[in-house]
């Protein structure tokens, strides 16, 4: 099972970073900026040292599916569907890079309407819950960490790049980072 489950992760993960090759394209053609790309490399290596660990510590020491996997998986599961959500609701704005198009207003519709960051909410959740599938504790602890100490550098930067450029200001004003709209 964890081979069928890391096989899907990677293919998922490589085909994200195609679209947001594309979607990085579609938006610097239209004037797009980018912000952040002093820490990008270190989210980089964050998700590819996140997959090495999760595959060593499983492998290694011959962890096994979590008896409690029937509870997990739903939980993963509705976690897919946020993440597809966002993605397709940001459309050639979404990417993994910070890159902003200037005057264009921001994307507020589906799981957007809700939350500011699904998209890190999801990765958040999958880097905690897939390794406790597993039994990996020590992976998810470790990366649960580090990835929000990640977002503690990245969510303001993003959010400081939207507010200058777009309309973000105004679309979630009064809301906290992760507050549903009101």
């Amino acid at each position: 099972m964890f081979y069928i489950l890391f096989s899907l992760l990677i293919i998922q993960r490589i085909s994200e970073l195609f679209i947001a090759k594309r979607n990085e394209k579609w938006m610097l053609k239209r004037g797009g900026v980018e912000y952040g790309s002093e820490h990008y490399p270190y989210i980089v290596a964050l998700h590819i040292l996140f997959l090495l660990s999760l595959f060593l510590e499983v492998i290694s020491f011959h962890k096994e599916l979590t008896n409690s996997w029937y509870l997990l998986f739903p939980i993963l599961a509705l976690t897919q569907l946020l993440r597809y959500w966002s993605v397709f609701s940001l459309g050639y704005f979404w990417n993994t890079k910070i890159i902003i198009v200037p005057d264009e207003k921001v994307v507020s519709k589906g799981p957007y309407q809700y939350l500011k960051h699904p998209n890190y909410v999801v990765v958040a959740i999958e880097i905690f819950l897939i390794p406790l599938l597993f039994q990996a504790y020590l992976t998810a602890l470790l990366f649960t960490i580090l990835n929000l100490v990640m977002m503690t550098i990245r969510i303001p930067i993003e959010e400081k790049a939207l507010k200058m450029h777009t309309n973000y200001q105004k679309a979630f004003q009064g809301r906290s980072r992760f507050a549903p709209k009101r």
